[in-house]
């Protein structure tokens, strides 16, 4: 018997779950999104909604977080079939990490190719600002460090190889497509690209620790997204993601400011609406044969 934390979904679970949900309604999504914190609106762009409560869900964790509304929503967004998590899970949550990634499983199975995954982060890049939107470029797992991976356990080939590769985790096409999209729409003072990495929380960052991942290459910081990619990219979708930079890490002793989650849900409230735009703009270019239009 594994231990809670190398707990594994098998194929089968996942398949269970899926065909449930394909029984309750007749949406095929195509794209799965996946909305940080403050960032649920996203959902409320679909229309013709199918929404499901987490906790009606066979096998699904029920997320616990303020700002986090727990429904996985299926829909239409500029005619393309979607399906949105409308809140997500976190290690600091207390679930094993296999249960955190077992939705991006799930979306493979419904018959999704690309996932568009958002979060809320705090910026390290001394160019950042409160409100500027990163498309994240690469990303640094510092649980991974310490062997805490979702692919961690038996591989089922089923969903994918044993040593899945990582240098290419965010789609070149989607970021270069973001940003084509973001200076059309008038963002190029706040749409940024950067590195993103990810900590386990729920405590913020300390000054030494924001100071020593920028040294690292960090441009950005937050507790979610890393584990939800390597999952996708293991079942073979495609990838791209963005970080809503809703505080500034603190690297200044003399500094007065402090990070709170409040501030945090304050600042996606504000940059949300130019957040959504972009990727609805992004889903009506996105064709399922994977190309773009």
């Amino acid at each position: 018997m594994l231990p809670e934390a190398h707990k594994s979904f098998s194929y089968e679970d996942c398949k269970a779950t899926a065909d449930w949900l394909q029984a309750q309604t007749d949406i095929r999504p195509t794209v799965g999104i996946v909305c940080g914190s403050g960032l649920g609106g996203l959902a409320e762009l679909l229309k013709d909604q199918v929404a499901f409560n987490y906790k009606d869900i066979p096998n699904f964790p029920q997320s616990t977080v303020h700002g986090h509304a727990g429904r996985l929503v299926f829909g239409t967004m500029k005619g393309r079939p979607c399906v949105c998590m409308q809140g997500r899970f976190h290690l600091y949550e207390g679930y094993a990490i296999q249960k955190i990634t077992l939705p991006m499983r799930i979306f493979k199975l419904l018959g999704v190719d690309t996932v568009i995954i958002t979060n809320a982060a705090g910026g390290l890049n001394q160019d950042f600002k409160v409100g500027d939107i990163m498309i994240i470029k690469d990303h640094i797992n510092m649980p991974g460090f310490a062997g805490i991976n979702p692919l961690v356990g038996p591989n089922d080939e089923r969903f994918g190889v044993r040593f899945p590769c990582m240098s290419d985790a965010y789609d070149r096409d989607l970021q270069q497509l973001a940003m084509e999209i973001g200076q059309d729409l008038g963002y190029g003072d706040f749409l940024r690209e950067g590195v993103y990495c990810v900590l386990g929380g729920p405590s913020f960052e300390t000054i030494a620790e924001c100071r020593m991942l920028h040294l690292l290459g960090a441009d950005a910081v937050g507790m979610s997204t890393v584990h939800e990619v390597i999952i996708a990219r293991h079942c073979g979708m495609r990838v791209f993601a963005l970080s809503l930079i809703t505080n500034l890490g603190v690297m200044d002793y003399d500094s007065e400011e402090k990070a709170n989650h409040e501030d945090v849900l304050q600042a996606s409230k504000q940059r949300a609406e130019q957040m959504e735009r972009l990727v609805s703009s992004m889903v009506n270019r996105i064709e399922p044969n994977n190309n773009y239009i």
